[in-house]
């Protein structure tokens, strides 16, 4: 599986699952949610702790369609792990969903960032901006 930018590795419920919140999740958690994708991260933040219900569950069960899993089998997976067991066990997964989405996140910095405490975006391989020509002088 390539891993792609917004891609983040986590554990959830019986193991260990692929969330990706791209553009298209995004826009389609912003619209279930009727709240805008920095609203709704701040309600999931550790300190503020005030989301909606559909703030955690639609976070993970879209991070997971945009990881690659089938609408259904992310259902079901929210269904039985989220609807099923308290909400808190599932607000830090939502919150980590939607800020790799949030800082476009590659490959191993969200471990990086929780080992020191920090989170931080980094830079993708190779510029995507054209390269800026210089003038004479």
């Amino acid at each position: 599986m390539a891993l792609r930018h917004a891609t983040v590795e986590l554990d959830f419920g019986d193991g260990t699952y692929t969330f990706r919140l791209g553009l298209d999740e995004i826009e389609e958690l912003e619209r279930k949610c009727e709240s805008g994708i920095y609203s709704i991260w701040r309600r999931l933040h550790p300190d503020v702790r005030d989301p909606r219900l559909g703030d955690i569950l639609q976070s993970i069960r879209l991070g997971l369609i945009g990881g690659g899993m089938t609408p259904i089998d992310a259902l079901v997976l929210v269904r039985r792990y989220v609807d099923e067991r308290p909400l808190e066990e599932s607000r830090d997964v939502a919150y980590a969903v939607v800020g790799a989405g949030l800082m476009r996140l590659y490959p191993g910095t969200l471990e990086k960032a929780a080992a020191s405490g920090e989170a931080k975006a980094t830079e993708p391989p190779g510029s995507t901006s054209s390269p800026s020509e210089a003038t004479p002088d």
